[in-house]
């Protein structure tokens, strides 16, 4: 295959993008960019910044919003919570006891408010679940979620989880109604969640849990918001930072007898003041815990730290504002850096931080990102975890590499985006080798739809920085039917971005489910390949700014035919092949621009395809449109605007549109609809 020729942009989007987020994000916080200690912010420079915010995941443990678990829960194999298992979505108590007490693996959006009945009662989460809120929608109602002992990998995000409080039982004495509740687990993940107004703790972590992360919570209006311990054993490891705990009376965190408890930039504030000289406080060290507290911000709180004569607390950095009463600090504690890698915001930094960036983020839980084969062995297997009917972005992440497999995202799999994570849209390819002549089991053949390597029918999908292919060798084998599609497609609103398709004959076809319905696809960036009708169907298709070779089948007359629409009759917009660049190796004047398709004979197929703005080579023929099966190519809608370059000559056989139609043929009117779309105005 010719991969010497798929050219790529996306190493300088990704980092023009990472450095527009780290501006976004320091502007927002009105701080330049974070360092790794307490150190002025302007000193750490803006490149950590945009290291920090880039999609590589490498410093996921200091991303408010990425979806990797960092701090003790990234040790010993990680907290995944339900990767490799079906994206869910829950509306109501009924499905979310059900998916959240299953034994399989789910990631479960919680869409909307849930009322728990009875009042106070128990969800059951079960080993290996992620439970996302979307947006600031997901709340949990008047229950709670519990962990049973053996538990384990549960991630816990972005939800709400409130009023289970009983009226007049503020010590929490006779309702165990936590927010969430924890017995002997292992690997748990807590993040932007709100707990609020529960009947007891708002997180009870209990009896020997290990390797937890509790971040970007906001614990608030409640008496005691975070208990660990009830056991006399020394295991649990814990990370806790960027919580804002407010309106809160003790258990900033309360730790007994924890091995390592590790808090760094959290910010308590608006202490309950109820006069009690004992029970209102920040954060205690109990037991034998060893505590580290670092960059954090007291500001008005009694106690603000405190340890047991048994136990160690190191405190460095933080900001203690108006606070009275116990600053212990004694013995050595651990150094966290022994364990892991993080970094600090300064503790001046953090009130701002914490009250914008804590508990339900809008931009969490709307999009799942399925990562390759990291948590599912193929393509094939993440996009089967898309539910039909899905209503929400999922992004199926590909790793570099080479997929050999055909890949199906079916009718009713919409908002589903593949992405190669490589530098170059060549690191990552999707190939198969099946021809439309090939057999089927039960007999007859493959057709187009068995010999495509992929299939999309869903819609709204994209496609970024990887190629498809399908590598039947058509020289090598006699068979009747040498179609090989890489890819089919009958979905709408359907964007290729920076993407590769390899083939010889039929490449590439986007069609539409029925003649009269219009399907539109935007190909953006990209390089497309072929000899025989290698952009053909009856979609509107644009395509812009985009390298198109015509192969050479080693013709001195005939190389092939790079255009075969079968535009609907009723529909004006077709092809537009726009800013773009035609090449090809074959003879000159040995290559058509197209011909017109009129599938099982059906009259009104009748193709439109505009070429404009764009350079041809000298192996278009003069006469470069040419007719197919009976229909003439007159008959068609074929005509040139504004072509350039050796091929792109002006004969009688060459239709050119008008100044006045070509003000009406444009990127945006191809793919507006009725619904407005414009893709080719997303963000580079």
């Amino acid at each position: 295959m010719h991969h010497a020729h798929v050219l790529s942009h996306s190493h300088r989007r990704l980092r023009a993008r990472a450095l527009l987020a780290a501006t976004a994000l320091l502007t927002a916080l009105g701080t330049s960019a974070v360092g790794h200690d307490a150190r002025a912010a302007e000193a750490a420079g803006a490149e950590s910044s945009a290291e920090m915010v880039s999609e590589s995941g490498t410093t996921a443990d200091r991303l408010p919003f990425s979806d990797t678990a960092h701090g003790f829960a990234s040790l010993a194999g990680g907290t995944t919570g339900g990767a490799g298992g079906k994206v869910v979505t829950a509306t109501d108590q009924e499905s979310l006891k059900r998916y959240a007490s299953a034994a399989e693996p789910y990631i479960i959006r919680v869409k909307g408010s849930i009322e728990v009945d009875p009042f106070g009662s128990d969800i059951d989460v079960t080993s290996n679940k992620t439970i996302v809120g979307v947006g600031t929608t997901g709340e949990i109602v008047h229950g709670e979620l519990h962990l049973s002992p053996g538990t384990r990998n549960v991630i816990i995000r972005n939800l709400t989880i409130r009023d289970s409080y009983v009226e007049g039982d503020w010590d929490g004495k006779t309702s165990d109604f936590d927010a969430i509740q924890m017995d002997s687990v292992s690997h748990v993940w807590i993040d932007h969640n709100r707990l609020t107004h529960m009947g007891d703790g708002l997180v009870d972590l209990r009896k020997d849990s290990e390797y937890i992360t509790v971040s970007y919570n906001h614990f608030d209006n409640h008496n005691k918001a975070f208990g660990i311990g009830w056991t006399s054993n020394v295991k649990t490891q814990v990370t806790i930072d960027h919580n804002w705990f407010s309106g809160t009376k003790q258990r900033n965190p309360s730790a007994d007898n924890c091995a390592y408890a590790h808090l760094y930039n959290n910010y308590v504030s608006s202490q309950v003041d109820d006069g009690d000289p004992v029970w209102s406080y920040g954060s205690w060290s109990r037991g034998r815990t060893k505590m580290v507290i670092e960059n954090s911000y007291y500001d008005g709180v009694q106690h603000p730290h405190q340890a047991d004569a048994t136990a160690e607390l190191v405190e460095r950095g933080s900001i203690l504002k108006n606070t009275t009463g116990r600053h212990d600090e004694w013995g050595t504690a651990f150094e966290p850096r022994d364990f892991y890698d993080y970094r600090l915001d300064p503790a001046a930094a953090v009130p701002a931080l914490v009250t914008r960036f804590s508990g339900p983020q809008k931009n969490i839980g709307t999009r799942t990102t399925l990562n390759v084969p990291g948590a599912y062995r193929t393509v094939q297997a993440a996009v089967d975890a898309v539910p039909a009917g899905n209503d929400g972005p999922i992004t199926v992440r590909l790793a570099p590499g080479t997929y050999r497999e055909k890949v199906r995202v079916g009718r009713g799999r919409d908002h589903v985006s593949l992405v190669g994570t490589g530098r170059n849209r060549s690191d990552t390819l999707i190939v198969f080798d099946t021809p439309a002549g090939a057999p089927k089991p039960g007999g007859g053949t493959q057709g187009s739809w068995g010999s495509a390597t992929v299939v999309v029918e869903g819609n709204d999908f994209t496609a970024r920085n990887l190629t498809f292919a399908n590598d039947f060798d058509e020289a090598a084998v006699e068979i009747n039917g040498e179609q090989a599609l890489a890819v089919k497609t009958t979905g709408d609103r359907l964007v290729f971005d920076d993407t590769g398709f390899l083939g010889n004959q039929d490449t590439l076809m986007v069609d539409s489910p029925h003649l009269t319905t219009r399907s539109r696809v935007y190909i953006r960036d990209s390089y497309l390949e072929g000899d025989v009708d290698f952009l053909y169907g009856r979609a509107t298709a644009v395509v812009d700014r985009t390298v198109i070779r015509a192969l050479s089948r080693g013709s001195d007359s005939n190389n092939g035919y790079i255009t075969a629409a079968s535009t609907w009759i009723g529909n004006p917009y077709g092809f537009l092949i726009t800013d773009s660049r035609i090449v090809s190796d074959a003879p000159a004047g040995s290559f058509h621009l197209g011909r017109p398709w009129h599938p099982g004979g059906e009259p009104n197929a009748i193709g439109q395809v505009l070429i404009r703005d764009t350079e041809l080579p000298a192996a278009i023929k003069a006469s470069p449109w040419t007719d197919m099966g009976g229909f003439s190519w007159k008959d068609a809608r074929f005509t040139e605007y504004r072509t350039t370059g050796p091929g792109a000559l002006r004969t009688p056989d060459r239709p050119q549109m008008s100044d006045a139609d070509a003000a009406t043929h444009t990127v945006a009117t191809y793919l507006a609809g009725s619904d407005g779309w414009a893709p080719q105005r997303m963000a580079r």
